[in-house]
Protein backbone atom coordinates (compact mmCIF):
# COMPACT_ATOMS: atom_id res chain seq x y z
CA UNK A 1 0.00 0.00 0.00
CA UNK A 2 2.63 2.66 0.89
CA UNK A 3 5.61 3.64 -1.82
CA UNK A 4 9.17 3.77 -0.55
CA UNK A 5 10.32 7.28 -0.05
CA UNK A 6 11.14 9.37 -2.84
CA UNK A 7 12.33 12.73 -4.35
CA UNK A 8 9.32 14.50 -2.85
CA UNK A 9 10.40 13.88 0.99
CA UNK A 10 13.10 16.55 -0.33
CA UNK A 11 10.64 19.22 -1.20
CA UNK A 12 7.78 18.77 0.50
CA UNK A 13 8.95 21.11 3.82
CA UNK A 14 10.91 23.18 1.65
CA UNK A 15 7.62 24.01 -0.38
CA UNK A 16 5.38 24.23 2.72
CA UNK A 17 7.72 26.54 4.38
CA UNK A 18 7.38 28.25 1.45
CA UNK A 19 3.63 28.81 1.55
CA UNK A 20 3.66 29.20 5.28
CA UNK A 21 3.49 33.03 5.41
CA UNK A 22 0.52 33.17 3.34
CA UNK A 23 -1.29 30.18 5.63
CA UNK A 24 -0.53 31.63 8.50
CA UNK A 25 -2.32 35.02 7.46
CA UNK A 26 -5.11 32.64 6.88
CA UNK A 27 -5.09 31.42 10.31
CA UNK A 28 -5.24 34.76 11.85
CA UNK A 29 -8.17 35.54 10.04
CA UNK A 30 -10.09 32.24 10.89
CA UNK A 31 -8.93 32.77 14.37
CA UNK A 32 -10.08 36.40 14.34
CA UNK A 33 -13.58 35.33 13.00
CA UNK A 34 -15.39 32.44 14.31
CA UNK A 35 -18.14 30.91 13.52
CA UNK A 36 -20.62 29.03 15.88
CA UNK A 37 -22.04 25.50 14.95
CA UNK A 38 -23.92 25.27 11.85
CA UNK A 39 -23.43 29.14 11.87
CA UNK A 40 -20.55 28.66 9.66
CA UNK A 41 -21.31 30.53 7.03
CA UNK A 42 -18.42 33.28 6.01
CA UNK A 43 -15.73 30.16 7.16
CA UNK A 44 -17.30 28.02 4.49
CA UNK A 45 -16.97 30.72 1.58
CA UNK A 46 -13.50 31.37 2.33
CA UNK A 47 -12.85 27.59 2.15
CA UNK A 48 -14.43 27.22 -0.58
CA UNK A 49 -13.23 29.75 -2.64
CA UNK A 50 -9.00 28.77 -1.74
CA UNK A 51 -10.30 25.07 -3.09
CA UNK A 52 -11.84 26.53 -6.11
CA UNK A 53 -8.53 28.05 -6.84
CA UNK A 54 -6.49 25.34 -6.46
CA UNK A 55 -9.13 23.55 -9.01
CA UNK A 56 -11.27 21.67 -7.12
CA UNK A 57 -14.43 20.53 -7.80
CA UNK A 58 -16.04 22.34 -5.17
CA UNK A 59 -19.60 21.81 -3.34
CA UNK A 60 -21.05 24.19 -0.86
CA UNK A 61 -24.39 23.60 1.48
CA UNK A 62 -23.80 19.73 2.83
CA UNK A 63 -25.28 19.30 6.29
CA UNK A 64 -26.23 22.80 6.12
CA UNK A 65 -22.18 24.40 6.30
CA UNK A 66 -20.11 21.97 5.04
CA UNK A 67 -17.74 21.92 2.05
CA UNK A 68 -17.07 19.13 -0.18
CA UNK A 69 -13.78 19.93 -2.38
CA UNK A 70 -13.24 17.04 -4.58
CA UNK A 71 -9.67 16.44 -7.42
CA UNK A 72 -10.03 13.26 -9.51
CA UNK A 73 -6.58 12.74 -10.73
CA UNK A 74 -6.24 8.96 -12.74
CA UNK A 75 -7.38 5.84 -11.24
CA UNK A 76 -6.54 4.89 -7.30
CA UNK A 77 -8.02 5.56 -4.18
CA UNK A 78 -10.26 7.61 -2.62
CA UNK A 79 -8.60 9.70 0.05
CA UNK A 80 -10.55 11.59 2.66
CA UNK A 81 -8.60 14.65 4.40
CA UNK A 82 -11.14 16.75 6.86
CA UNK A 83 -10.83 19.10 8.97
CA UNK A 84 -13.95 20.94 11.28
CA UNK A 85 -14.87 24.61 10.97
CA UNK A 86 -16.66 25.35 14.37
CA UNK A 87 -15.76 27.74 17.15
CA UNK A 88 -17.36 27.93 20.71
CA UNK A 89 -19.04 30.31 22.79
CA UNK A 90 -16.27 31.49 24.52
CA UNK A 91 -14.46 34.63 25.34
CA UNK A 92 -11.72 35.20 24.34
CA UNK A 93 -8.45 35.90 26.52
CA UNK A 94 -5.41 35.25 25.25
CA UNK A 95 -4.53 38.36 24.64
CA UNK A 96 -3.27 37.56 20.63
CA UNK A 97 -3.31 41.20 18.58
CA UNK A 98 -5.29 38.93 16.31
CA UNK A 99 -7.89 38.12 19.18
CA UNK A 100 -11.28 37.55 18.22
CA UNK A 101 -13.65 40.05 18.84
CA UNK A 102 -17.00 38.34 17.64
CA UNK A 103 -20.25 37.92 19.48
CA UNK A 104 -23.16 35.66 18.22
CA UNK A 105 -26.19 33.84 20.01
CA UNK A 106 -26.07 30.12 20.05
CA UNK A 107 -29.03 27.43 20.44
CA UNK A 108 -29.46 28.56 24.06
CA UNK A 109 -30.43 31.65 22.63
CA UNK A 110 -27.94 33.46 25.51
CA UNK A 111 -25.27 36.37 23.27
CA UNK A 112 -21.80 35.39 23.42
CA UNK A 113 -18.40 35.25 22.38
CA UNK A 114 -16.98 33.14 20.10
CA UNK A 115 -13.34 31.79 20.12
CA UNK A 116 -11.26 28.86 18.38
CA UNK A 117 -10.42 27.06 21.81
CA UNK A 118 -10.44 24.21 20.48
CA UNK A 119 -8.00 25.02 17.51
CA UNK A 120 -10.31 24.27 14.62
CA UNK A 121 -8.30 27.40 13.06
CA UNK A 122 -5.44 25.20 13.08
CA UNK A 123 -7.12 22.36 11.56
CA UNK A 124 -8.76 24.13 8.71
CA UNK A 125 -5.64 26.08 7.94
CA UNK A 126 -3.30 22.56 7.74
CA UNK A 127 -5.81 21.37 5.41
CA UNK A 128 -5.47 24.15 3.28
CA UNK A 129 -1.90 23.50 3.01
CA UNK A 130 -1.70 19.97 2.76
CA UNK A 131 -4.07 20.89 -0.53
CA UNK A 132 -1.80 22.91 -1.95
CA UNK A 133 1.30 20.94 -1.24
CA UNK A 134 -0.83 17.70 -2.98
CA UNK A 135 -2.20 20.13 -6.03
CA UNK A 136 1.49 21.13 -6.74
CA UNK A 137 2.27 17.47 -6.75
CA UNK A 138 -0.31 16.02 -8.64
CA UNK A 139 2.49 14.37 -10.76
CA UNK A 140 3.43 12.28 -7.54
CA UNK A 141 -0.30 10.82 -6.89
CA UNK A 142 -2.89 8.67 -8.23
CA UNK A 143 -6.47 8.65 -7.20
CA UNK A 144 -9.19 10.57 -5.51
CA UNK A 145 -8.83 13.34 -3.49
CA UNK A 146 -11.77 14.18 -1.18
CA UNK A 147 -11.35 17.30 0.85
CA UNK A 148 -14.16 17.85 3.88
CA UNK A 149 -14.49 20.86 5.73
CA UNK A 150 -17.01 19.95 8.04
CA UNK A 151 -19.53 21.64 10.35
CA UNK A 152 -20.52 21.57 14.09
CA UNK A 153 -18.24 19.14 15.09
CA UNK A 154 -18.87 20.99 18.69
CA UNK A 155 -22.18 19.82 18.47
CA UNK A 156 -21.14 16.19 17.00
CA UNK A 157 -23.76 16.48 14.47
CA UNK A 158 -22.33 18.08 11.60
CA UNK A 159 -20.32 14.85 10.51
CA UNK A 160 -23.64 13.36 10.53
CA UNK A 161 -25.41 15.90 9.08
CA UNK A 162 -23.07 15.54 6.25
CA UNK A 163 -23.38 11.72 5.44
CA UNK A 164 -27.67 12.38 6.07
CA UNK A 165 -26.81 14.91 3.15
CA UNK A 166 -25.81 12.06 0.93
CA UNK A 167 -21.96 12.26 1.01
CA UNK A 168 -20.69 9.11 0.27
CA UNK A 169 -24.05 8.83 -2.57
CA UNK A 170 -23.36 11.51 -3.90
CA UNK A 171 -19.58 12.30 -4.01
CA UNK A 172 -18.44 8.31 -3.18
CA UNK A 173 -17.08 6.29 -0.58
CA UNK A 174 -13.39 7.27 0.49
CA UNK A 175 -10.92 4.22 1.32
CA UNK A 176 -9.03 5.76 3.84
CA UNK A 177 -10.39 8.90 6.37
CA UNK A 178 -7.83 10.72 7.61
CA UNK A 179 -7.86 13.69 10.20
CA UNK A 180 -5.52 15.52 13.14
CA UNK A 181 -6.60 17.45 16.20
CA UNK A 182 -4.07 20.16 18.00
CA UNK A 183 -3.44 18.96 21.46
CA UNK A 184 -2.87 21.41 24.64
CA UNK A 185 -0.96 18.34 26.70
CA UNK A 186 1.54 17.81 24.04
CA UNK A 187 4.91 20.23 22.94
CA UNK A 188 4.12 21.69 19.76
CA UNK A 189 4.77 20.01 16.61
CA UNK A 190 4.45 16.34 18.57
CA UNK A 191 2.93 13.57 16.63
CA UNK A 192 0.75 11.36 19.14
CA UNK A 193 -1.71 8.19 17.86
CA UNK A 194 -3.95 5.58 19.33
CA UNK A 195 -4.16 2.68 17.67
CA UNK A 196 -7.76 1.21 18.35
CA UNK A 197 -10.32 3.24 19.82
CA UNK A 198 -8.90 6.67 20.15
CA UNK A 199 -11.84 9.25 21.38
CA UNK A 200 -14.98 8.00 23.36
CA UNK A 201 -18.42 7.26 22.70
CA UNK A 202 -20.51 10.93 24.36
CA UNK A 203 -23.73 10.35 25.38
CA UNK A 204 -26.01 13.05 27.72
CA UNK A 205 -28.29 11.83 30.35
CA UNK A 206 -31.23 13.68 32.11
CA UNK A 207 -32.76 12.43 35.04
CA UNK A 208 -35.94 14.02 36.06
CA UNK A 209 -36.54 12.77 39.85
CA UNK A 210 -40.00 13.85 41.09
CA UNK A 211 -40.78 13.95 45.04
CA UNK A 212 -43.67 14.85 46.86
CA UNK A 213 -43.03 18.21 48.33
CA UNK A 214 -43.62 20.23 51.33
CA UNK A 215 -42.26 22.01 54.36
CA UNK A 216 -38.53 21.86 55.53
CA UNK A 217 -39.29 21.26 58.74
CA UNK A 218 -42.16 18.52 58.40
CA UNK A 219 -39.88 16.24 55.97
CA UNK A 220 -42.11 12.88 57.15
CA UNK A 221 -45.17 14.42 55.43
CA UNK A 222 -42.73 14.40 52.37
CA UNK A 223 -40.43 12.87 49.52
CA UNK A 224 -37.55 14.56 49.48
CA UNK A 225 -36.22 14.33 45.65
CA UNK A 226 -32.93 15.85 46.65
CA UNK A 227 -31.96 13.07 49.19
CA UNK A 228 -33.35 10.51 46.18
CA UNK A 229 -31.39 12.42 44.12
CA UNK A 230 -28.36 12.19 46.20
CA UNK A 231 -28.98 8.92 46.34
CA UNK A 232 -28.71 8.13 42.96
CA UNK A 233 -25.38 10.23 42.33
CA UNK A 234 -24.04 8.39 44.82
CA UNK A 235 -25.19 4.84 43.43
CA UNK A 236 -24.49 5.30 39.92
CA UNK A 237 -20.37 5.50 40.67
CA UNK A 238 -20.94 1.81 40.74
CA UNK A 239 -21.75 1.58 37.39
CA UNK A 240 -18.24 1.91 36.35
CA UNK A 241 -16.34 0.58 40.21
CA UNK A 242 -18.30 -2.24 40.18
CA UNK A 243 -20.11 -3.58 36.90
CA UNK A 244 -17.73 -2.35 33.82
CA UNK A 245 -14.59 -4.38 33.63
CA UNK A 246 -11.24 -1.76 35.21
CA UNK A 247 -9.83 -3.29 31.52
CA UNK A 248 -12.98 -1.01 29.90
CA UNK A 249 -12.80 2.78 30.49
CA UNK A 250 -16.14 3.78 31.26
CA UNK A 251 -17.24 7.98 32.96
CA UNK A 252 -20.11 8.82 34.16
CA UNK A 253 -20.42 12.52 35.27
CA UNK A 254 -22.77 14.70 36.86
CA UNK A 255 -22.33 17.57 36.09
CA UNK A 256 -25.99 19.60 37.40
CA UNK A 257 -27.71 19.06 39.91
CA UNK A 258 -30.86 21.21 40.11
CA UNK A 259 -33.57 21.33 43.04
CA UNK A 260 -35.25 23.48 45.21
CA UNK A 261 -35.67 27.68 45.63
CA UNK A 262 -35.95 28.60 49.24
CA UNK A 263 -34.14 27.27 52.69
CA UNK A 264 -36.75 25.83 54.18
CA UNK A 265 -38.91 24.25 50.92
CA UNK A 266 -38.74 20.35 50.35
CA UNK A 267 -39.01 20.77 46.23
CA UNK A 268 -41.55 18.72 44.48
CA UNK A 269 -38.29 17.77 41.70
CA UNK A 270 -34.98 17.46 41.20
CA UNK A 271 -33.11 17.54 37.91
CA UNK A 272 -29.98 15.81 37.01
CA UNK A 273 -27.60 16.52 34.25
CA UNK A 274 -24.94 13.72 33.12
CA UNK A 275 -22.20 12.78 30.86
CA UNK A 276 -21.21 9.59 30.14
CA UNK A 277 -18.59 7.97 28.45
CA UNK A 278 -17.62 4.63 26.77
CA UNK A 279 -15.39 3.16 23.99
CA UNK A 280 -17.55 -0.19 22.98
CA UNK A 281 -21.11 -0.32 21.90
CA UNK A 282 -21.79 -3.19 24.97
CA UNK A 283 -20.03 -0.71 27.18
CA UNK A 284 -22.21 2.07 26.48
CA UNK A 285 -25.45 -0.41 26.37
CA UNK A 286 -24.28 -1.49 30.11
CA UNK A 287 -24.15 2.27 31.41
CA UNK A 288 -27.11 3.74 29.98
CA UNK A 289 -29.06 0.31 30.75
CA UNK A 290 -27.40 1.02 34.44
CA UNK A 291 -28.79 4.52 34.54
CA UNK A 292 -32.12 3.78 34.18
CA UNK A 293 -32.15 0.88 36.18
CA UNK A 294 -30.51 2.76 39.37
CA UNK A 295 -32.57 5.69 38.87
CA UNK A 296 -36.05 3.43 39.41
CA UNK A 297 -34.08 1.24 42.03
CA UNK A 298 -33.68 3.92 44.24
CA UNK A 299 -36.74 5.82 43.84
CA UNK A 300 -38.50 2.52 44.67
CA UNK A 301 -36.58 1.94 47.54
CA UNK A 302 -37.44 6.01 48.64
CA UNK A 303 -40.59 4.60 48.47
CA UNK A 304 -41.99 6.49 45.58
CA UNK A 305 -45.84 5.19 43.82
CA UNK A 306 -45.43 4.22 40.43
CA UNK A 307 -46.45 7.23 38.51
CA UNK A 308 -44.06 9.27 40.30
CA UNK A 309 -40.70 7.20 39.12
CA UNK A 310 -37.77 9.37 37.44
CA UNK A 311 -37.47 9.50 33.92
CA UNK A 312 -34.28 9.04 32.10
CA UNK A 313 -33.97 10.95 29.03
CA UNK A 314 -30.62 10.46 26.79
CA UNK A 315 -29.70 12.94 24.03
CA UNK A 316 -30.43 11.43 20.79
CA UNK A 317 -27.92 12.03 18.44
CA UNK A 318 -24.64 10.54 20.37
CA UNK A 319 -21.21 11.02 19.36
CA UNK A 320 -19.87 7.76 18.66
CA UNK A 321 -16.51 6.44 19.39
CA UNK A 322 -13.21 7.38 17.09
CA UNK A 323 -11.92 3.95 16.19
CA UNK A 324 -8.35 4.36 14.64
CA UNK A 325 -7.85 0.92 12.29
CA UNK A 326 -4.51 -0.40 13.87
CA UNK A 327 -2.77 -1.68 11.46
CA UNK A 328 -3.56 1.17 8.72
CA UNK A 329 -2.46 3.60 12.43
CA UNK A 330 0.44 2.13 12.76
CA UNK A 331 1.55 1.82 8.78
CA UNK A 332 0.89 5.50 8.50
CA UNK A 333 2.78 6.46 11.85
CA UNK A 334 5.78 4.37 10.48
CA UNK A 335 5.79 6.75 7.77
CA UNK A 336 5.65 9.65 10.21
CA UNK A 337 8.47 8.42 12.05
CA UNK A 338 10.63 8.40 9.19
CA UNK A 339 9.81 11.84 7.89
CA UNK A 340 9.61 13.63 11.53
CA UNK A 341 11.96 11.57 13.31
CA UNK A 342 10.97 8.84 15.64
CA UNK A 343 11.54 11.52 18.76
CA UNK A 344 7.96 13.16 17.83
CA UNK A 345 6.27 10.27 16.85
CA UNK A 346 4.54 8.55 19.57
CA UNK A 347 1.94 6.19 20.86
CA UNK A 348 -0.22 8.13 23.21
CA UNK A 349 -3.40 6.63 25.77
CA UNK A 350 -7.01 7.02 24.65
CA UNK A 351 -9.19 10.02 26.02
CA UNK A 352 -12.83 10.03 27.00
CA UNK A 353 -13.36 13.34 25.10
CA UNK A 354 -15.70 12.89 21.94
CA UNK A 355 -15.20 13.61 18.14
CA UNK A 356 -17.29 12.54 15.52
CA UNK A 357 -14.84 12.10 12.91
CA UNK A 358 -15.89 8.54 13.86
CA UNK A 359 -18.81 8.98 12.39
CA UNK A 360 -17.33 8.31 8.49
CA UNK A 361 -15.94 4.90 9.50
CA UNK A 362 -18.72 4.30 11.04
CA UNK A 363 -21.31 4.73 7.85
CA UNK A 364 -19.36 2.33 6.06
CA UNK A 365 -17.26 0.21 8.51
CA UNK A 366 -16.13 -2.32 5.67
CA UNK A 367 -15.33 0.14 3.20
CA UNK A 368 -13.28 3.42 5.02
CA UNK A 369 -10.12 2.64 6.92
CA UNK A 370 -9.57 5.96 9.13
CA UNK A 371 -7.18 7.61 10.97
CA UNK A 372 -7.21 10.72 13.24
CA UNK A 373 -4.02 11.61 14.60
CA UNK A 374 -3.11 14.65 17.37
CA UNK A 375 -0.66 17.44 16.87
CA UNK A 376 0.82 18.79 19.94
CA UNK A 377 0.35 23.20 20.11
CA UNK A 378 1.97 23.80 23.56
CA UNK A 379 4.57 26.55 22.91
CA UNK A 380 7.76 24.59 24.25
CA UNK A 381 8.75 27.09 26.57
CA UNK A 382 5.41 26.73 28.32
CA UNK A 383 5.72 23.24 28.18
CA UNK A 384 8.67 23.14 29.87
CA UNK A 385 8.04 25.41 32.22
CA UNK A 386 4.92 23.27 33.22
CA UNK A 387 7.08 20.25 33.11
CA UNK A 388 8.95 21.90 35.90
CA UNK A 389 6.05 22.68 38.01
CA UNK A 390 6.23 26.22 37.41
CA UNK A 391 3.34 26.56 35.21
CA UNK A 392 -0.18 25.16 34.42
CA UNK A 393 -1.22 24.44 31.17
CA UNK A 394 -4.71 25.88 29.56
CA UNK A 395 -6.94 22.88 28.13
CA UNK A 396 -8.35 22.66 24.77
CA UNK A 397 -12.06 24.55 25.44
CA UNK A 398 -10.16 27.22 27.48
CA UNK A 399 -10.24 30.96 26.89
CA UNK A 400 -6.94 30.97 27.07
CA UNK A 401 -5.86 28.36 25.16
CA UNK A 402 -3.06 29.77 22.35
CA UNK A 403 -1.43 26.93 20.76
CA UNK A 404 2.03 27.20 18.80
CA UNK A 405 0.31 27.84 15.47
CA UNK A 406 2.68 27.91 13.09
CA UNK A 407 4.05 24.63 14.42
CA UNK A 408 0.66 22.61 14.28
CA UNK A 409 -0.14 24.47 11.11
CA UNK A 410 3.62 22.97 9.43
CA UNK A 411 3.31 19.64 11.17
CA UNK A 412 -0.06 18.89 9.76
CA UNK A 413 0.18 19.95 6.58
CA UNK A 414 3.12 17.98 5.76
CA UNK A 415 1.92 15.26 7.88
CA UNK A 416 -1.59 15.24 5.69
CA UNK A 417 0.40 15.94 2.77
CA UNK A 418 2.56 13.04 2.81
CA UNK A 419 -0.02 10.34 4.37
CA UNK A 420 -1.99 10.69 1.31
CA UNK A 421 0.82 10.56 -1.35
CA UNK A 422 1.94 7.41 0.31
CA UNK A 423 -1.79 6.05 -0.02
CA UNK A 424 -1.93 7.20 -3.81
CA UNK A 425 1.44 6.81 -5.23
CA UNK A 426 1.61 7.20 -9.43
CA UNK A 427 1.17 3.53 -11.02
CA UNK A 428 -0.20 1.73 -7.81
CA UNK A 429 1.03 -0.16 -4.90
Amino acid sequence: MSAPASAQDDTLRADLAADMPGLMELYRDLHATPELSFQEFETAKKLAARMRALGFEVTEGVGQTGVVAMMKNGEGPTVMLRADMDGLPVVEQTGLPYASKQIAVPASGVETGVMHACGHDTHMTGWIGAAQLLVDRKDEWSGTLMMIAQPAEELGEGAPAMLEDGLYERFGTPDYAIAFHDAAQFPAGMIGYSPGFALANVDSVDITVPGIGGHGAYPHTTKDPIVLASAIVMKLQTLVSRESSPLDPAVITVGSFHAGAKHNIISDEAKLQLTVRSYSDESRKLLLDGIARVAKGEAMAAGMPEDRLPTVTIADPYTPATFNDPDFTQRMMAGFATRFGAERVMQVPSVMGGEDFGQFKRYAPDEVQSLIFWVGGVPQEQFDAAQRGEADLPSLHSPFWAPDAEKVIATAAEALADATLRLMPMGGE
